[in-house]
C-alpha cells in the first residue's frame, strides 16, 4: 500500500509527465552522476547545466550558467496564497488558493515531458533535533537537485522518517520552458505546500530556502510559538575561551556573510560560524531563546567576496571536502578555467568569458560576472564552522542585531532600552538606496528585521508575534542595532568594518555581561568612548564623535516616515509600537 508520501509524489507525476521518476538517496556516489548528468545530457540555453572548473585551484568546483532572463528572486512573481488578502498583509503578493491552483495546474500540465523527476527527501535542521521539521521537493534539473543536497541535509532516511505520516512539507518545482511570462513561485502556508515553476534561480528553485525556511516556516512558527528569520548565527569566543551566542538580521548587501565569518582584528577573539542567512529561533523549557540553522550551506553573492573582505569564505570555497561547490553565473578565466568575478584578488586576468559565454575585456562596458552571480557551498568547508552547528537543541543566544546601511543618522551600535524597544527598532529599519539601485525610488527602503521580501503572513502580525515572543522569555537577550556605512563630510566611511567590527561585538558582548557602560539617547545606549576599543586604529576623535552622534532634531523625517510606513499595516500594527514612535516623535524639539 502506498504512504501518503507516495501518492503525492505520484499525483505530481501525473501531472507534470516525466520520463522518469528518480528517488535521491543523498550519497556521494549519487551526487557525482547528477554533475555528470548535468555535464552530458542536459542543457540549459545550449549550454551544459554544469561545466568543470579547475580541479586543482578550485576542488570539486562546477561553473552553471542559468537563462539569462532567470539571475535573481522575482518578487513580482511571488505570491503567499492564504484564503484572504488581510492574513497575507500588503507585504505579500496575493492570490486566492483556488485562483492559483487552477493558474499552476495548467502550466504545470506535461511540464517536466522528456526529463527526469528528482525526488528529493530533506530535513530542515537536524534529523534529532525537536525544531527540525521533514520535507520533499521534486524537480526535473540537476542544478536543483545537487544544489539540495548541499544547501540540506537531503537522504533516504527522511522518507523513513516521515514513513505513513502526512507531517511533510511538499515542494513542487519545474524549469518548465523559463518563459518568464509563465513564471510563478506560489506558497499555500495551510498545506505547507510551495509550487515553483519557470525558475531555475536558487532562492526560487531551491525551496528549502527562502520559500519554506521563511515564508511557510514564518506562517508555522506563528501558530507554533516560534520564530523563522533572516538571520546570522554565530559564536563569539572572547580570549579567556567563552564563547557568547547572538543572532544578526540585515537586508542584503549589509555584509551578513562576511559578518558571520568575520576574521578577527582583536588577539584572542575567535568567530565560529553556524549560519549566515536563516535563523529558526524556539523557546526551550527553561525560557531560553534558541537558535537552529536550518540549512547545510551557503548560497551567497560571488562579487564582492575575496580574501580581503571574507578570507574565510574563500577558504570554504576552496576546501572541495564535500561534494561539489557551484559557482552560478560568474565569469570564467579562460587560461585556467577559473572561475572570476569583481572584487576577487589579483588583477583582472587578460582573458575572461562573462556571464552569458562570451568573450570580455574591462572595455566592454558591462560586468564579466552577473553582479547577483552566486556560490553554493557546503557549510561543513568552512574553517570556522562552530562545534555546535549539530547540536539539535540549537545554541542559547544572548544578543540579537538588527542593521542596515545609513550613511548619516544611525549610530555605529545602539543598545535598546528594552525588548518592546528592541522590536521597535527592528520593525523600523532599513537601508539606504540610489535611483540606480534596482530600480528603486532613491531614499530609504524599509525592510523590517531584513524580513520583508520572506514574511509569510502580515507584518503588523508578526512585530505582534515578536512582542509576544519576548513574553515567554525568562532573561530576553539584549537588541542593539548597528550601522557600519556612517559617512564623514567627504563621503568616505568612517569606520573600517569587516574583521574591525568585532570591536563593536567585543562591547556587545561587554554589554550582555554588564561589564561596560552606556550613554542613554532618546533612540538607545551608546558605548562611552573609552568602553570601544579602537586600539590600532587610525580614526580622528571627531569622527569616532560622529560615529555615536545623536542629533533628535535630525530624527524628524525618519519619525514621520516609520508612521507612514506603519499606517499600511492599519488595525494590525500593535499599539506598543505606536507608542514607542510617540516616545520617540515626543522628544523632537518643537
Amino acid at each position: 500500500m502506498s504512504t501518503p508520501l507516495e501518492k503525492w509524489v505520484e499525483k505530481q507525476a501525473e501531472l507534470a509527465k516525466p520520463k522518469r521518476i528518480y528517488w535521491c538517496n543523498g550519497s556521494d556516489k549519487e551526487a557525482k552522476e547528477i554533475v555528470e548528468v548535468g555535464m552530458q545530457e542536459e542543457k540549459i540555453n545550449d549550454y551544459p547545466v554544469f561545466t568543470e572548473l579547475n580541479q586543482k585551484t578550485w576542488p570539486n568546483a562546477y561553473h552553471h550558467r542559468s537563462h539569462p532572463t532567470d539571475v535573481a528572486r522575482t518578487e513580482q512573481l511571488t505570491f503567499v496564497c492564504h484564503p484572504d488578502k488581510e492574513t497575507a498583509g500588503p507585504n505579500n503578493n496575493w492570490m486566492h488558493p483556488d485562483e492559483a491552483k487552477r493558474k499552476l495546474t495548467k502550466l504545470s500540465d506535461g511540464c517536466m515531458k522528456g526529463r527526469t523527476m528528482y525526488v528529493l527527501p530533506y530535513m530542515m535542521g537536524h534529523p534529532d533535533s525537536p525544531y527540525s521539521k521533514a520535507c520533499v521537493q521534486i524537480t526535473d534539473v540537476s542544478y536543483v537537485a545537487v544544489s539540495m543536497r548541499i544547501m540540506t541535509r537531503l537522504g533516504s532516511n527522511v522518507v523513513k522518517k516521515i514513513g505513513n505520516s502526512e507531517n511533510f512539507v511538499k515542494g513542487f518545482h519545474s524549469v518548465g520552458d523559463f518563459d518568464p511570462n509563465k513564471r510563478f513561485i506560489m506558497h499555500f502556508p495551510d498545506e505547507r505546500l510551495v509550487w515553483s515553476i519557470g525558475s531555475g534561480y536558487g532562492g526560487n528553485a531551491l525551496l528549502g530556502k527562502k520559500c519554506f525556511s521563511l515564508r511557510i516556516a514564518s506562517c508555522l512558527g506563528l501558530k507554533e510559538g516560534w520564530l523563522a528569520e533572516h538571520m546570522v548565527v554565530m559564536g563569539v569566543e572572547d580570549p579567556q575561551g567563552k564563547v557568547t551566542y547572538i543572532v544578526a538580521a540585515f537586508p542584503s548587501a549589509c555584509g551578513k556573510t562576511n559578518l558571520a565569518m568575520l576574521q578577527s582584528t582583536l588577539p584572542g577573539y575567535k568567530i565560529w560560524t553556524l549560519g549566515d542567512d536563516i535563523a529558526w529561533l524556539n523557546v526551550d523549557s527553561d525560557g531560553i531563546l534558541r537558535a537552529i540553522n536550518p540549512e547545510t550551506g551557503y548560497f551567497g553573492v560571488a562579487p564582492g567576496t575575496s580574501y580581503k573582505t571574507n578570507p574565510n569564505m574563500m577558504k570554504t570555497l576552496k576546501a572541495g571536502k564535500f561534494f561539489p561547490t557551484l559557482f552560478t553565473n560568474t565569469a570564467i578565466e579562460r587560461d585556467g578555467n577559473e572561475p572570476w568575478w569583481e572584487g576577487l584578488d589579483g588583477a583582472v586576468p587578460e582573458h575572461i568569458i562573462d556571464w552569458l559565454g562570451n568573450k570580455w575585456t574591462p572595455e566592454t562596458g558591462t560586468k564579466a560576472a552577473h553582479p547577483n552571480s552566486r556560490f553554493t557551498v557546503s557549510v561543513y568547508n568552512s574553517p570556522t564552522l562552530s562545534s555546535e552547528f549539530d547540536n539539535p537543541k540549537g545554541v542559547p543566544i544572548s544578543a540579537i542585531i538588527f542593521g542596515g546601511k545609513r550613511t548619516q543618522l544611525v549610530p555605529l551600535v545602539v543598545e535598546s532600552f528594552n525588548w518592546q524597544n528592541g522590536v521597535f527598532s527592528g520593525a523600523r529599519m532599513g537601508s539606504e538606496t540610489t535611483a540606480a539601485a534596482m530600480g528603486l525610488k532613491a531614499g530609504v527602503r524599509r525592510d523590517p528585521m531584513a524580513m520583508l521580501p520572506f514574511c509569510g503572513y502580515n507584518m503588523g502580525d508578526y512585530f505582534k508575534h515578536w512582542l509576544n515572543m519576548g513574553k515567554k522569555l525568562k532573561n530576553p537577550p539584549k537588541i542593539f542595532s548597528v550601522n557600519w556605512f556612517r559617512t564623514d563630510e567627504n563621503g568616505s566611511f568612517i569606520w573600517p568594518g569587516f574583521g574591525d567590527n568585532i570591536r563593536v561585538l567585543k562591547w556587545i558582548i561587554a554589554r550582555v555581561n554588564n561589564n561596560a557602560k552606556a550613554v542613554s539617547t532618546p533612540i538607545g545606549l551608546v558605548p562611552n568612548l573609552d568602553d570601544l576599543d579602537t586600539s590600532g586604529l587610525n580614526i580622528p576623535k571627531k569622527n569616532l564623535e560622529k560615529l555615536f552622534e545623536v542629533k533628535i532634531a535630525d530624527w524628524k523625517d525618519e519619525i514621520e516616515d516609520t508612521g507612514k510606513f506603519f499606517e499600511q499595516f492599519g488595525k494590525n500594527i500593535p499599539i506598543e509600537l505606536k507608542n514607542e514612535l510617540a516616545e520617540l516623535s515626543k522628544n523632537l524639539p518643537q
